[in-house]
């Protein structure tokens, strides 16, 4: 039976080389590699190594040399399927079936290989002759020497229809359709087939072994597509591969980092930079396969867009689409360039020095996200606050990773609730001490304590500002019920005094239990309600209460009584945020301040529409 090409390829891809031989073998990690003393050879200083990167093993000793499959077949004397079968099981692949096309199918891929390589050596022979003039004068415009250009494998197509045809027919056109080089004209069987790339710069798209999959061909001139890449073929993934992979891996691991740009050129120009740990995605989004291959290579690769309005949002999908992979050793930082600038601009204006100043200090992907929905949207209102708390709590959810996930989403409220803060003081009355921070402060341990101010102003704050008596009741009897919202809503929570005493104490209770257990639940939530004092505050709000909310009634969908306690709590800190700015356009209007007129009357709108808002989730008893 023959096992193709890329299935072998996948295998050895989905296994950690290391586990396969560290039960029969002592490694000890080398930076990131593993030493030990040989298994197939007698010594006593380590000189065998195994790469899990690159998938291999090496004894610098005897010359021992092989993959996963080779050292079950070498080191156990498996036969060389049952090695495979052994492996594929471990990793959760299906070994195919015995197939009598499946030699014809490997190959066939191994003649692609070939009729790939053959593409590559014609169109690098052809940028050195006669019609290759204006592809040379491109490469020289653009700084990319003879180094470059034998490096990278740059060609050039010709603008004829058949120039590569004619060249490789000894191939055959079925091979040079497979490989992606020709188009055949399906509607029109009797047309013979053409030339993909014509009049465009070739640049070579290569696997990490070295081999050529695909191209990608620039155009000289004015004209559409400005990039023509390779479609997808036996050989080629778009969204599978990475361009460069093969000279940046080990460059990585020397620089000890991983710079991903936006395209070809980018990558050839960090190059002329003397910077080769690049690579670029395929004209595409980066995806979920190749962020896998990036993170083989480096926890924490450095996304280097271009400085403009489609860079940022690369950056962007990028960052979003990462966050369900997130790990521990999984994430990804960003570097944003100058304003209208791509990395070959910053390699011409100030060499490597440029792009190096601004590689030092990398923009963590937590970061990065905050800065770009804290600035997408304006925050002056209530409602558009709201927006941008329930997209950060969106993206912390998008975390597979939960103990991640809870970090993520902490730091970001932190951040949320501190740039409130900053926010609130426009919306203050300037005359009285009523910024949050005066109000009261958040402490460990202690919930909200209030300021050190005389009992009489205190009480009359307190009074204006805090929530009656009856809602206190019902809101702390849900959060009793619904304790997961306690830590997401603490900020708010401790910025709303609750009228009634046994509301306050237990609210209290809870935002410290939440404050020292975030993942505060249902069930790590009883042995705190079971506690004597906590029990007869609970039990003392949920007596007589007058009014039952629909997060409080009987029977009611837990997922919508819990969604509807956030809401009310929400407009609760709305509405008293609403109050202070009325008190502030009252002072003004006593200034003679005009325009507070109109504020006045658009808040005390804004006030009556939360009102409604509020009695929509309560009924009476």
């Amino acid at each position: 039976m023959t096992l193709s090409p890329a299935f072998l390829d996948e295998l050895r891809a989905r296994t950690t080389l290391s586990a396969v031989i560290s039960p029969h073998v002592k490694l000890l990690r080398a930076g990131r590699e593993w030493k030990a003393c040989c298994p197939f050879h007698n010594e006593k200083t380590p000189s065998f190594t195994v790469n899990d990167e690159k998938h291999f093993y090496h004894c610098f000793g005897c010359g021992a040399h092989g993959d996963a499959i080779r050292f079950l077949t070498d080191n156990r004397g498996l036969p060389f399927m049952d090695a495979v079968k052994e492996l594929a099981a471990a990793a959760g692949m299906e070994v195919p079936a015995a197939d009598p096309r499946s030699r014809e199918r490997a190959e066939r891929q191994a003649t692609l290989h070939d009729v790939m390589a053959d593409a590559q050596t014609w169109f690098a022979e052809q940028l050195d002759g006669i019609e290759g003039a204006e592809a040379r004068a491109y490469c020289q415009r653009r700084g990319i020497g003879a180094g470059a250009i034998k490096r990278f494998g740059i060609g050039f197509a010709p603008d004829r229809r058949n120039g590569l045809r004619k060249a490789l027919e000894r191939h055959g056109d079925d091979k040079l359709v497979d490989c992606g080089l020709l188009i055949r004209v399906e509607d029109e069987p009797k047309k013979e087939p053409y030339d993909r790339f014509r009049g465009r710069l070739m640049i070579p798209i290569r696997d990490q072994r070295g081999r050529v999959i695909g191209f990608g061909g620039r155009i000289l001139g004015q004209g559409e597509p400005k990039y023509l890449n390779s479609p997808e073929t036996v050989l080629f993934d778009k969204g599978s591969s990475l361009y460069n992979i093969d000279r940046a891996g080990p460059a990585s691991r020397q620089a000890k980092r991983l710079i991903v740009v936006e395209g070809y050129m980018d990558v050839v120009g960090l190059d002329r930079g003397g910077i080769t740990e690049a690579v670029a995605p395929n004209g595409t989004a980066l995806t979920e396969r190749q962020l896998e291959l990036l993170w083989r290579l480096d926890p924490s690769p450095i996304l280097c867009f271009d400085g403009d309005s489609a860079g940022s949002k690369a950056a962007i999908r990028a960052a979003t689409r990462a966050l369900p992979m997130l790990g521990p050793e999984r994430t990804l930082s960003f570097v944003t360039l100058p304003d209208g600038q791509d990395p070959d601009d910053l390699v011409n204006s100030g060499g490597r020095d440029a792009v190096e100043a601004l590689l030092q200090t990398p923009e963590p992907l937590v970061d990065r996200l905050w800065r770009h929905e804290r600035d997408s949207t304006p925050l002056a209102t209530p409602e558009q606050r709201a927006g941008l708390k329930q997209r950060l709590i969106d993206h912390a959810a998008a975390i597979a990773d939960r103990s991640l996930s809870q970090l993520y989403r902490d730091e970001w409220m932190e951040r949320f609730y501190a740039l409130n803060r900053r926010e609130r003081p426009a919306f203050e009355p300037r005359g009285q001490q009523q910024s949050f921070q005066r109000r009261g402060t958040w402490v460990r341990g202690k919930g909200f304590v209030p300021p050190e101010k005389p009992l009489e102003e205190a009480t009359r704050t307190i009074a204006r500002d805090s929530v009656g008596p009856i809602e206190a009741r019902a809101i702390a009897a849900g959060l009793a019920t619904f304790p997961d919202l306690i830590a997401e809503e603490a900020e708010l929570l401790a910025a709303l005094p609750f009228a009634d005493p046994a509301a306050e104490a237990l609210k209290q209770r809870l935002l410290d239990a939440a404050l020292h257990q975030p993942s505060l639940d249902s069930q790590a939530v009883k042995p705190i309600l079971a506690e004597a004092r906590t029990a007869s505050l609970l039990s003392e709000v949920q007596r007589g209460t007058g009014v039952v909310f629909s997060f409080n009634r009987g029977g009611a969908d837990p997922a919508k009584s819990r969604a509807d306690l956030k809401a009310v709590i929400e407009l609760l800190g709305a509405k008293r945020e609403i109050a202070s700015a009325m008190l502030e356009a009252q002072r003004r209007m006593g200034e003679g301040d005009e325009a507070a007129v109109a504020e006045q009357h658009r808040l005390r709108l804004a006030a009556e529409d939360l009102t409604k808002r509020l009695a929509d989730f309560s009924i009476s008893d």
